[in-house]
């Protein structure tokens, strides 16, 4: 009987379920949305019961799509968002919500209602820091955990499990609470390369209860990513999923990382496996996410990490990133008053907006390459939810310049191309701190909904003056997944072995001339002057309000 596994992913708006074989062949996908609540104040809640349901109810389609009974499943791996899951001591949800409503007990990753205890964190500079880039955003866990011990006491103390949510996935599967190297050490601030807590430094931020109980609500059993769990899924986890009770699954990886895991190691066609040290890994959903591998630790100012095995287990991890990449791009384009026109034409065409105005750029110029020229007056830094790195500004903020009073679709395109170049400009601010501290950058790796584009892929390309190249798997966060599983079910014995064996590089895209090299370049100026705009328009109303 021929073996699949199957890879659960959890974004931020969806639930997705992928079935592979064991070449890495996608058989059958299955999506469902996820609820989500945006309140005033940078805050974003979901529910883990919606989001569990979500998941159970994609695997259950996809399988029906693939046509494969549930004794042909080798292996079931999660990955998910860095959202917060808190549970009560009989692991119910518990609300993280003013509200007061216990299914809202997700905070979710892009909710920043805790950029003031980030803040306070930051000010005891502890050496914990030295391993989140020197910063701690307000996107991590553990200024989470201080927003809710400050300000819903009794959900802190009452809460019996704190969980990453794809570790959660893991254990609602389960019943393990065994985290994931991955989630821990990106996220909760674990020493992965020591494999610890540091209770002082939960001490002196004010979280010493995470200590005194022994760990026990945030992880006692740290594993790498893909060990099998406990004794597979339980009989409701499997009857929910319709797969076989003790099935194996691996521990859990970030959305991101699982997107990491499903390309970086992927066979070129007609030669070696490169070096997973030369390839950078570029994931862009709704946030984006740029990954280096390492075999030393590399300390990137600014840059998360370097963490131990958070990815590929035995090498160092730095990873950056922009908070808001396809969500900003949605933003600027709803935004402008040619946008309701543009929908229906798009729709007309039976094209997303998007790939409308891409459509519609690409076709006024000899080469996609040239449609980065119609933003030549139109300038964005998309920094709708502030800078994740390389300068862990969550206070900044968009800006945008060159607007008229145009209101046509081809005003719209602009803004479009814009904001795309906008993206690559915040992409080429990390690779250039990568590359002065002497990270090997030749090869990027890009998955992710907007990795279709080839427009985006040629400004990349163009803006950093790497070879941009595309997975072969159309669902490589899926795959990430689905590896977990294969490792778990010993089809695979390792993650470095599941990567080479299950996925490959397809297309490439490389820098298409000096000139358009020199007009982006002559662009990031212009973006760098927005940021001192933001920083120093900031600054001056913050004097002017203490005045």
């Amino acid at each position: 009987m021929q073996q699949a596994f199957i890879g659960v992913d959890v974004g931020t708006a969806s639930a997705r379920a992928g079935i592979f074989d064991s070449a890495g062949t996608l058989l059958a996908t299955a999506r469902r949305p996820i609820a989500v609540w945006h309140e005033a104040g940078d805050v974003v809640e979901q529910s883990s019961t919606d989001i569990w349901n979500a998941c159970v109810q994609s695997v259950r389609e996809a399988m029906a799509a693939a046509g494969l009974p549930p004794e042909a499943i080798g292996g079931v791996g999660f990955d998910a968002t860095c959202s917060l899951v808190a549970l009560d001591r009989d692991a119910r949800p518990i609300s993280i919500s003013a509200s007061g409503d216990p299914e809202r007990n997700v905070i979710v990753w892009m909710d920043h209602r805790a950029t003031a205890q980030a803040r306070r964190i930051n000010e005891t500079a502890d050496d914990v820091l030295r391993y989140v880039g020197g910063v701690i955003s307000p996107e991590m866990e553990t200024p989470k955990l201080l927003w809710l011990k400050e300000n819903l006491p009794a959900s802190y103390k009452d809460a019996g499990y704190f969980f990453d949510l794809s570790d959660f996935l893991s254990f609602r599967a389960t019943g393990s609470t065994a985290r994931s190297i991955c989630t821990v050490t990106c996220k909760w601030t674990y020493l992965g390369h020591e494999r610890r807590w540091s209770d002082d430094y939960f001490r002196r931020i004010g979280l010493e209860e995470l200590s005194a109980d022994g760990h026990v609500r945030i992880g006692t059993d740290i594993v790498d990513p893909g060990t099998a769990l406990g004794r597979g899924l339980t009989e409701e986890a499997a009857r929910e999923l319709g797969l076989k009770p003790g099935t194996p699954v691996g521990a859990s990886l970030i959305d991101a990382h699982a997107g990491g895991v499903g390309t970086i190691g992927g066979r070129v066609a007609g030669s070696e496996n490169g070096d997973l040290q030369d390839r950078l890994a570029y994931i862009m959903g709704t946030s984006a996410c740029i990954m280096a591998t390492t075999a030393e630790p590399t300390f990137l100012p600014g840059i998360w990490g370097p963490y131990f095995s958070a990815m590929v287990p035995g090498f160092w991890l730095n990873e950056g990133g922009q908070s808001a990449a396809g969500a900003g791009i949605d933003h600027l384009v709803r935004s402008h008053p040619a946008r309701a026109e543009a929908q229906a034409a798009a729709e007309a065409a039976g094209l997303g907006l998007l790939d409308f105005l891409e459509k519609r750029a690409v076709a006024r110029v000899s080469h996609p390459a040239e449609a980065a020229r119609l933003a030549r007056n139109t300038h964005v830094l998309p920094e709708f939810l502030g800078n994740r790195s390389p300068y862990a500004d969550p206070d900044a903020r968009a800006v945008i310049a060159g607007l008229d009073l145009d209101d046509s679709i081809e005003a719209l395109e602009r803004l479009f191309v814009a904001g795309l170049c906008g993206l690559a400009y915040g992409l080429a601010d990390v690779v250039d701190v990568m590359r002065a501290r002497g990270i090997s950058c030749e090869m990027m790796v890009m998955s992710g909904g907007a990795s279709r584009s080839a427009l985006v892929r040629q400004i990349m390309a163009d803006t950093t003056g790497l070879t941009i190249a595309l997975p072969v798997t159309p669902e490589p966060v899926l795959l990430g997944a689905a590896m977990l599983g294969a490792v778990a079910g010993k089809a695979c014995p390792s993650l470095r072995d599941a990567m080479a064996a299950m996925s490959g590089i397809g297309e490439l895209t490389r820098p298409s001339s000096p000139d358009m090299a020199g007009f982006h370049a002559a662009k990031r100026r212009v973006y760098a002057l927005m940021q001192t705009v933001d920083r120093e328009s900031r600054t001056l109303m913050q004097s002017a309000a203490g005045a």
